[in-house]
Formats: structure tokens, C-alpha cells, sequence
């Protein structure tokens, strides 16, 4: 079954590269002469992104990955810069090697109601994605599952709709679900990792290519949430 021209759109290109800490240095600095950081950026020129991943007793949404079955989806909540006044539901869909993200906002109120089970209340919600979440919660029992957190350098060039992204210090819950608990212990499984994520729709201008070219580095399947989870 072929996706209609629409839907193709809507989905975009992602590749993941590891690199080293001096490529990192390297990078920012020739990406920063030819595009813009994203206008969320601190005064570093970064922001700290912390998600909740759901999955559920058979570990469907690992599984899954580790499997590489093609047409996958995983939902997560996620805020920026330990903000709480902006907390975001996103379901993210992966389909013949191209992704999309679909987000919806959500209250302070639905997000404890959310990791506290209380769920009923979704199924009559106006967005749709919340009803989608309900669905799965109750159908494949997707529960809160584990908490991710990573210091990103964002790029971005509106031209193409390209994205270039720099993860690192990635660090995960030991046991805790709730993102909005700053408190918590978290640890790291690789506390030099860095990973180069490049987003676009159709292309990258050769000029860039150029800029990000590099020796001795290869594309890569990586999760942060499926490889927090593998110890």
C-alpha cells in the first residue's frame, strides 16, 4: 500500500551520526558562521531537553527498535530547559527509514494524571493525540517507562526546513517517572557520547554537506531512549 503524496510530506529524513568531543567543537563552529541556533537557545547557545518514554511489560517500543521493524511509533512527554509552564505530549513515527513528530500541549494537571494512571478523562479530550495515548495505554498498556535527559546544540535553516543538532551529556532515571521531579538521581551510560541528529524534508545544500562531512564516521541507528534502557 503506497501513502498518498500528502502524507509523504508530512514525514521527513533523519540521520544520527556519534562524534568525537573535537568534531563537536569543530562543527559548531563552522555550522555557526552559515546557519542560525534555534531561537529556544540560552545564553550558551543550548538548551536541556528531558522526555518520559512509555512502553509497556513486554517492552514493545525497545523491542521494536532493537528488531528494526519498519513502521514503529513511540510516545513520550517532553519539556525544555526544566520549564514546567510548557509540557508537551509527542508521538513520534518512523516509516520506511523517514520520520514525524506530532506534539500537543498539555496542563500541569493532565500530565500528573497521565503518570499517575488516571487516564480516563482522555478518551472525551478535544486533542487528538491524547485520545490516541488513552487508547494505547489501554489497548497495549503503555505505561510511563523511563526518563531521558540531554544537553542539545540546535541548528536550524529555514530555507529547506533543515535541523542540525548536537546531543550530549545524555543521562537517564533510575527509577523514577516524573520529569518534573529535578531532583532526581540520573545517571550516564556514556558521558562522552555525543550525537549529531540532521532533520530535513528534500535536501541538504552541497555547501553543507561539505561543512558537516566527516572522516572515519558512519550513519547509525541510535536511540537514546533504547539505549538507556540496554545496561
Amino acid at each position: 500500500m503506497q501513502m498518498g503524496v500528502d502524507l509523504l510530506l508530512e514525514f521527513r529524513h533523519e540521520l544520527k551520526y556519534i562524534i568525537s568531543y573535537s568534531d563537536y567543537i569543530s562543527l559548531k563552529s563552522k555550522l555557526s558562521g552559515f546557519l542560525e541556533l534555534d531561537s529556544n537557545v540560552d545564553l550558551n547557545g543550548e538548551y536541556i531537553v528531558r522526555s518520559l518514554y512509555f512502553d509497556n511489560f513486554y517492552d514493545k517500543v525497545l523491542n521494536e527498535k532493537i528488531n528494526g521493524i519498519n513502521n514503529r511509533e513511540k510516545f513520550r512527554i517532553r519539556i525544555y530547559n526544566n520549564n514546567t509552564s510548557l509540557i508537551k505530549l509527542e508521538k513520534k513515527v518512523k516509516l520506511n527509514g523517514l520520520c514525524k513528530k506530532e506534539s500537543e500541549i498539555i496542563s500541569i494537571n493532565e500530565y500528573y494524571k497521565i503518570i499517575s494512571n488516571d487516564i480516563d478523562w482522555m478518551k472525551y479530550s478535544s486533542k487528538a493525540l491524547i485520545r490516541e495515548l488513552y487508547l494505547k495505554m489501554k489497548l497495549e498498556l503503555l505505561k510511563p517507562k523511563m526518563i531521558v535527559e540531554y544537553i542539545r546544540t540546535p541548528f536550524v535553516y529555514s530555507g529547506c526546513n533543515l535541523r542540525i543538532t548536537f546531543d550530549r551529556k545524555i543521562k537517564s532515571s533510575v527509577n523514577d517517572i516524573d520529569i518534573l521531579n529535578f531532583d532526581m538521581p540520573l545517571i550516564s551510560k556514556d558521558e562522552n557520547i555525543i550525537i549529531m541528529e540532521i532533520k530535513y524534508d528534500k535536501f541538504i545544500p552541497d555547501y553543507i554537506k561539505k561543512l558537516i562531512k566527516l572522516k572515519n564516521t558512519s550513519l547509525i541507528a541510535y536511540s537514546k531512549y533504547g539505549n538507556n534502557r540496554l545496561w
